[in-house]
């Protein structure tokens, strides 16, 4: 259907009572549009609908009723959560209903040039790290999606004179059509959400989807380091901005030295620019990143490269990397016990982000890992246990082929947490059996390489819990 002139009159369908949700239905009823929410929860877990029958909006909870989606339905906007297996969904794409996120009906409505931020890992970082550049250069950012304020609420406030910074999930991606940021960031892609997405293909693809309807005159920032952002130049028609942290790049934002195998760590490197007249700048010392490791360069760089492509001076980008100290669950210092230092990393998802998580530190780890079982053997992690951690606490459903891979990495301390149903008290066993292994001089992380749904509703819940243990010890 045609955005958003045709709203007016017509029955809309909105799957999934999330603030998002929400806030989307919201911005159709205004709109004139007809709107169903729907929710599998029960009523009385569903607070969010006493916030939208009083304005005229039909919210439906406790299952999906028979002939909620009927040919007469010109919309479906779902949760990025619900999987297209849902029947609603499957009855939709039946009907040739198109399908959506809040996502494609926020562009539409969106005044503000949009910045698309997305990757398998780094989204939150460089999202965070794009919108304080902007801001100290004077240039109006709002700082929505995934990352907090749903994109349709958002864009609700903005105008042309602001840039919405926006963090996108593969989830919502995969539900655009017309979606066009003026600026498009891949930062990387590794294997993750094939529970959701059924194959590496759906998950890649629907991560493109970012670069699908740009257009000369657009910007799309790739990560030269990443085989499958490279992968993707010939079928990119927006302007190329790459970043690297491994190799000198003729344009674009790069570390200088470069980070190359076997070299040493302890370098003085510098992430650079180069324009398209061959003019370099650097723009920062990496020892004056607000936050450690490798792959936080790698987040810099690309927050740098954003920041240039939207219109801020090179020069005005330092201050904002080096005064900000991370997000919370990511690589989040939380204190020191007995002389060794404890990190909250509970955004580690899957094995790479534990992985780059593990090359952040020089110390000898003690490693806190596992929860949902997504069919991984976490085998990638067996050199990276065997080169950085001291030894390991395993819990969750992975916990057994986690502690196989650590066993084989040469590991002589592997621990698993105590089991039981009050998930906070298996973590808190964790935090404490880590505590025994860790000496002075040592790091103690929290970096699960797998989701929390098999123990918690998210890994926010995870890494809280996990912080309060730390505080009790």
């Amino acid at each position: 259907m045609k955005h958003p002139d045709s709203y007016r009159g017509k029955e809309i369908v909105v799957l999934g009572l999330a603030r998002s949700g929400v806030q989307v239905a919201k911005v159709l009823h205004q709109a004139g549009a007809i709107v169903t929410v729907n929710d599998r929860k029960e009523k009385d877990q569903c607070p969010e609908a006493g916030e939208l029958e009083p304005l005229g909006i039909t919210v439906i909870c406790g299952g999906h009723p028979e002939g909620l989606v009927h040919p007469g339905i010109s919309l479906l906007v779902k949760n990025p959560g619900i999987p297209y297996t849902a029947p609603p969904v499957q009855e939709a794409l039946k009907l040739g209903i198109e399908v959506v996120t809040e996502v494609e009906v926020a562009y539409h409505i969106c005044e503000a040039p949009i910045i698309g931020i997305t990757g398998s890992n780094g989204k939150t970082t460089t999202t965070t790290w794009v919108g304080n550049m902007l801001e100290a250069a004077g240039m109006r950012p709002i700082v929505a999606g995934n990352i907090g304020t749903p994109l349709c609420e958002a864009a609700q406030h903005a105008d042309a004179g602001n840039w919405m910074v926006t963090e996108l999930s593969s989830f919502q991606l995969k539900g655009t059509t017309d979606f066009r940021p003026r600026i498009g960031c891949l930062l990387n892609l590794t294997e993750t959400h094939l529970d959701y997405h059924g194959s590496m293909e759906d998950y890649a693809s629907s991560k493109a989807k970012m670069f699908a309807n740009q257009k000369e005159d657009d910007t799309a920032v790739l990560n030269w380091d990443d085989s499958y952002c490279r992968s993707l130049v010939p079928y990119i028609k927006a302007k190329l901005l790459p970043f690297s942290v491994t190799e000198e790049l003729q344009v674009g934002v790069y570390v200088s030295p470069p980070y190359i195998p076997d070299t040493e760590d302890d370098l003085e490197r510098s992430i650079v620019y180069r324009d398209s007249d061959g003019r370099s700048q650097v723009i920062i010392p990496v020892k004056e990143i607000g936050i450690p490791g490798r792959f936080n360069v790698a987040n810099a760089a690309a927050a740098c490269a954003i920041a240039i492509a939207a219109g801020a001076a090179p020069e005005r980008l330092a201050e904002p990397l080096a005064s900000f100290h991370g997000v919370e669950h990511r690589l989040e210092y939380v204190r020191d016990v007995g002389g060794a230092a404890y990190y909250n990393n509970s955004k580690a998802t899957n094995a790479k982000a534990t992985g780059m998580a593990l090359t952040s530190f020089h110390q000898p780890v003690v490693l806190i890992a596992g929860g949902l079982d997504r069919g991984s053997d976490y085998m990638e992690l067996m050199p990276l246990l065997s080169e950085h951690v001291k030894a390991v606490v395993v819990l969750g459903e992975t916990a057994d082929k986690i502690a196989k891979v650590a066993e084989m990495a040469g590991l002589k301390h592997i621990r698993k947490a105590d089991t039981g149903e009050d998930a906070a008290a298996v973590l808190r066993s964790a935090v404490q059996e880590a505590a025994a292994l860790a000496e002075a001089g040592d790091v103690v992380l929290l970096s699960p390489a797998c989701a929390s749904w098999d123990m918690f509703t998210s890994y926010e819940e995870r890494g809280r819990i996990f912080k309060e243990a730390v505080h009790n010890l």
